[in-house]
């Protein structure tokens, strides 16, 4: 069919040779016209910009709005909360202090992931003071409990009301920071405007200038090349993939002719090759975002330490600092994707054992892994973000906390894993929308929806061990339970597979 055509339009240049130029001559001024309309491309840029910079300018106004509608919780109604308590006036659940203070606590959180590296420092700073904040409310709590004399827990109201003025300085500051870095992006859209404005008016002009000279030549010089690339493009969509085209003068077309005749040779390894880097780069993908780790961990693990040791408490300094010595050892692996069972126990051990002492009151684990499977190999980074999902989104948002169970077995060559917490479960809307993001392999930008580790350890199990399945998902009122199998590899075995990919 396609030979019928091009022999029909052939039959069509014959017959209309002396129209021919004057319709490439039309083709090419109607080009050279819509080139011209092109032209405003950046005054569409300047309009996207402006509105771009108009976003940020709104998102900045509506940070700046949210932190200061905080300033009267922190410096008002957590101290006045936490007078009435030692006063008598309220109690602690009345008061809902601990809400106010983690509602404070959520939405500097929420402010420090959407302000720029340059702001952020004084939230971060802000965010740990209020955890000081916090932990001086947990005083007054115990010596409530404890029947202390009033005139013992006004000394550490004044604490609350100065720890709640520094904040609250921080906080102003903060609104300041953001005011200048506003002014600082109106004056560079100002600038970036102008400068677009003037580039395109030189643009047009030159446009102007070489149009009417260039249309001619251009059509004289590109005609025959032209159809000679139609010809060869017509035998290779046909299968000839031997076609080849003569070399042309026309330095425009010069490389595009040796790009096709070239196409046509290494047609099949371009293809081969094609689908070998598509996997390497889909892998590179997934090693950095496993690689991504989570700064808030880190603050809080460190801020941890430092409390500890402030304590005096030299045991649980030195279990915390080994813990987490453990965890981002085995996280880096030095670069190796597979790791012995054993190292990945280990990895999620030292990972609750931090937890643990963060929410100590909300959180138990038991892991139970055979040392008889330790010395087979697995994808490292499988278990730990099941076991944070199931902290995060299971146990941490239920009252009264709950465990977490992580277990794996050997099964008719397959290890087999699961984790499964007794948190707050999924309802089955949750539950299938889950389902259907881990089977279109897409992970969320971030972790606040939930489910970001999930969908990322199902795509890397797909693309690692080569298999279909999906993680065995299953949730309800009294917890989630999350399971997968892959198959079992020694150590031979993945060094073995390792050299035949490349």
């Amino acid at each position: 069919m396609s030979r019928m055509c091009l022999r029909s339009h052939r039959e069509g240049i014959e017959m209309s040779r002396g129209m021919k130029e004057k319709s490439i001559l039309g083709q090419i001024s109607n080009m050279s016209h819509r080139l011209v309309f092109v032209l405003v491309i950046p005054i569409i840029i300047s309009l996207l910009l402006m509105l771009f910079y108009a976003a940020k300018y709104h998102n900045a106004i509506d940070r700046m709005e949210t932190v200061a509608n905080l300033k009267t919780d922190v410096t008002e109604k957590i101290p006045e909360s936490a007078w009435n308590i030692v006063s008598g006036r309220e109690t602690f659940a009345g008061s809902r202090i601990y809400p106010s203070i983690h509602r404070v606590n959520e939405i500097i959180d929420s402010i420090t992931e959407q302000t720029g590296e340059e702001n952020r420092l004084t939230l971060i700073v802000a965010r740990r003071t209020m955890q000081t904040l916090e932990n001086y409310i947990d005083r007054i709590r115990d010596n409530v409990e404890a029947g202390v004399p009033v005139v013992e827990s006004e000394a550490v109201i004044e604490e609350v009301r100065g720890v709640a003025t520094l904040v609250d300085s921080m906080l102003n500051e903060y609104i300041a920071k953001e005011i200048d870095s506003t002014a600082r992006m109106s004056v560079s859209l100002r600038i970036w405007v102008l400068v677009t404005a003037v580039i395109e008016v030189i643009i047009v002009i030159l446009a102007l200038l070489i149009r009417d000279r260039s249309v001619k030549a251009t059509a004289q010089s590109v005609r025959l090349p032209i159809e000679r690339l139609e010809e060869a493009a017509a035998k290779i969509a046909d299968g000839a993939l031997d076609a080849k085209i003569v070399e042309t003068d026309v330095t425009e077309l010069r490389n595009l002719t040796s790009q096709v005749n070239t196409m046509a040779d290494r047609l099949q390894e371009m293809m081969q090759k094609s689908n070998l880097d598509a996997r390497r780069l889909r892998k590179a993908e997934l090693r950095t975002l496993q690689a991504q780790i989570n700064p808030h961990f880190l603050y809080n693990t460190l801020d941890a330490i430092v409390w500890k040791a402030e304590a005096g408490d030299k045991d649980e300094v030195i279990q915390l600092t080994s813990a987490l010595s453990d965890f981002f050892r085995i996280s880096l692996s030095s670069g190796a994707d597979w790791i012995p069972i054993s190292q990945e126990k280990k990895h999620i051990e030292g990972y609750l054992k931090i937890q643990q002492t963060r929410y100590r009151d909300i959180m138990d684990y038991d892991i139970d892994i055979p040392d008889e499977i330790g010395d087979y190999y697995i994808l490292k980074l499988l278990l730990q973000p099941l076991v944070e999902n199931a902290l995060y989104h299971g146990i941490k948002i239920k009252r009264g906390g709950g465990t977490i169970r992580v277990s794996g077995k050997l099964e008719d060559g397959f290890l087999v894993f699961s984790v499964t917490d007794t948190g707050m479960g999924m309802t089955p809307e949750q539950l299938n929308e889950l389902r259907e993001r881990m089977k279109a392999g897409q992970p969320t930008v971030s972790e606040g929806g939930g489910g970001f580790g999930l969908v990322n350890v199902n795509m890397r199990i797909r693309l690692y061990y080569n298999v279909t399945d999906d993680l065995t998902i299953e949730s309800g009122a009294d917890g989630t339970s999350v399971s997968f199998k892959v198959p079992c590899r020694t150590r031979e075995e993945i060094y073995e597979n390792e050299s035949v990919s490349g």
